[in-house]
This record gives C-alpha cells, sequence and structure tokens, in this order.
C-alpha cells in the first residue's frame, strides 16, 4: 500500500479502538512500519476523529519528526525502539483497555488457555514492569520485552500488541486480550475445564505452520 492508504487504515483503525471502548479521548497510539519510516497517530487530538493528515511520519534511524507541523506522541520512542529492536515488526498498537489494564495493576494474571482462540493468539502474554508513561524508560523496557512478545500488559498502565504482518493482526491480538482479561475475571465464579496438553500442542503446530 501507498503511504497515503496506509495513514488513512492507522486513522480509521484508531477510530475503531476509541468507538470500541479500548482506549480514551486522547490515549492510546498506533504506527505502522514503512520501509524507514514510522507513521504514527499524533498526541493531543481526539481519538475519535482521527484522518490520514493527522498522522506523522517519523525517521525510525533517528526519531527525527518529518512532520513538524504535527505534535508527536509521548509514547512515540516506544514503538520506534520496537522496529528497531525487532527488524520483522510491521504494526504496533497501545491502548487502555479496562479489563486488561485492571490486570496491568494486579498481581492476578490473565488465563489465556481458557479458550483456543486466546491461547492461539496471546500466549506469548508478558507484564512489562512499571515505568512513567512517555518516559525513556518505558521505551527501553517495553522494547526490550516486544523483542519477543507480541502481547504485553503495561504494569499499572495499559497494553500493546505487536505484529510482523499487518495492522489487523495487532487489533486482533488486542481484542482476544481484552476478551481473554474478561473471561479471567468472570470465570472466577465459574467452574473451568481448560485446553488441555494435547489440545494446546495441536494449536501450537497449527501456528507453526
Amino acid at each position: 500500500m501507498d503511504k497515503r492508504t496506509i495513514k488513512e487504515e492507522i486513522a480509521q483503525m484508531m477510530r475503531r479502538i476509541y468507538d470500541r471502548g479500548l482506549t480514551t479521548s486522547l490515549g492510546g497510539n498506533i504506527s505502522v512500519r514503512l520501509g524507514q519510516l514510522m507513521l504514527i497517530t499524533p498526541s493531543s487530538l481526539d481519538k475519535a476523529s482521527l484522518s490520514a493528515s493527522d498522522i506523522a511520519e517519523v525517521d525510525i534511524s533517528s526519531g527525527r519528526n518529518l512532520s513538524e507541523n504535527i505534535r508527536l506522541s509521548i509514547e512515540s520512542d516506544m514503538h520506534r525502539l520496537i522496529y528497531l529492536k525487532r527488524e520483522s515488526a510491521v504494526a504496533v498498537i497501545h491502548a487502555h483497555p479496562v479489563f486488561s489494564s485492571l490486570f496491568s495493576a494486579s498481581s492476578d494474571s490473565i488465563s489465556t488457555d481458557i479458550i483456543a482462540e486466546s491461547y492461539y493468539q496471546i500466549a506469548d502474554l508478558k507484564k512489562s514492569k512499571y515505568a512513567l508513561m512517555g518516559s525513556e524508560r518505558l521505551a527501553e523496557r517495553v522494547s526490550d520485552d516486544a523483542v519477543s512478545h507480541s502481547v504485553l500488559l503495561l504494569e499499572k498502565h495499559g497494553a500493546l500488541t505487536v505484529s510482523d504482518k499487518s495492522l489487523l493482526e495487532a487489533l486482533e491480538r488486542l481484542e482476544c486480550l481484552e476478551n481473554a482479561a474478561k473471561m479471567s475475571l468472570f470465570s472466577r465464579a465459574l467452574t473451568l475445564t481448560e485446553l488441555t496438553a494435547d489440545e494446546k500442542a495441536e494449536l501450537d503446530r497449527m501456528k507453526n505452520k
């Protein structure tokens, strides 16, 4: 896809995430790698009404903002470092879904093996240690964790997903994470039969084809 089309996709995806209640009016950010460029949502603009013209361009190597009229997200470096450290990554979503964020501030963990979809999409879930939002420490910690994990809970902050394939896959992982968080919380009142070792092995073979 050309640059303009990708920017339109990012803006549409951000509106979709907001409409689904996965982030707040000014919270969250989405980026896509395009060669040596990172296309990323801006700071301080309403996520419900973004357009392609609001999407900033950043040089991945230097971090230079190539869209001088657009204020970069405070998490821009977090996205950029993920692309530098994980060369296969093509899309990153950071958001604040309610149930996932609740678990990010809890010692309890989200169960990823209640249903097959959760295990398939988010079995490599990891919690990144707390650091101040927008800080260099947060960017370093999250990008280090994202090298080998595609689904992260940011402690006392929110969630982040990475895809080596598409922005849509990153969204699917975010939605699966939030659904798994809901199921984990609600399951406290139920007796469950989680996936067996054989069922997990079968799903692992399917993932690795």
